[in-house]
């Protein structure tokens, strides 16, 4: 049925600008969610034990941490870089034990993990499962989620829709800055299928307030935005 639909380009979400700019994303970055399960010996608080769940996750953490801080000097070495161009880790859930007097005999750390679209897969999970190693026996990875590697539009004359696009907002006066997309939206699956896809919302002169408080759009920011849509939709429906 999805075929059918004779689907050549799609449209995704963007992202605001708080300048006169607008955001356009032709790719995005990969999404895992990596869980480190380490096992080892539980016991009594007041004691010494070996091989223990605690020192091992110690190990896994500080290892996460330190390809992070790799990936931040990226970022701060390179000002045309942008966060959506490096890969970005993130301790997000530490679970394990019950009370603090008893060492527990399993710990679980969670991160959220967001491959840069020239990060080798195979490469990043065959280093989680060197780390795993090194943490100690009994040091499992469940890569829960697991985004595959995803095709990056051209900005090019190769590209129809590419040329559409920057033609018309060209004529409309609109200065677009390219990256990759930093977090992940639906338009992955549709890439995956073979059809080109961007993300764009005409919202500049707007802050990002994703997921905060107070998040809002001005109303002339609004319906320029509709404007900007019954310029860009047409023109690329009609290529």
């Amino acid at each position: 049925d999805f075929r059918k639909l004779n689907v050549g380009c799609a449209l995704d979400e963007g992202i605001a600008s708080p300048d006169e700019s607008f955001h356009f994303f032709y790719g995005e970055r990969s999404l895992w969610h990596v869980f480190i399960h380490c096992m080892g010996t539980p016991g009594h608080g007041s004691l010494l034990h070996d091989d223990t769940a605690g020192e091992k996750i110690a190990i896994v953490i500080e290892k996460f941490m330190a390809r992070r801080a790799e990936e931040k000097k990226k970022l701060k070495d390179n000002p045309n870089l942008t966060v959506g161009d490096v890969t970005t880790i993130n301790l997000t859930t530490l679970e394990g034990g019950v009370q603090t007097n008893v060492v527990p005999p399993e710990l679980t750390v969670g991160f959220d993990c967001r491959l840069s679209v020239d990060t080798d897969h195979k490469e990043f999970e065959n280093w989680i499962n060197e780390l795993c190693k090194l943490a100690g026996p009994d040091v499992v990875a469940d890569i829960d989620v697991r985004c595959a590697v995803g095709p990056v539009e051209s900005l090019d004359y190769t590209n129809p829709w590419w040329c559409c696009i920057s033609d018309t907002t060209r004529t409309m006066g609109l200065k677009l800055k390219c990256n990759i997309f930093p977090a992940a939206t639906d338009s992955r699956y549709i890439r995956e299928v073979g059809i080109p896809a961007f993300g764009f919302s005409p919202m500049n002169h707007t802050p990002v307030l994703l997921h905060d408080h107070d998040e809002y759009l001005n109303e002339k920011i609004f319906l320029r935005g509709i404007d900007i849509y019954c310029k860009l939709l047409p023109a690329l429906a009609n290529l």
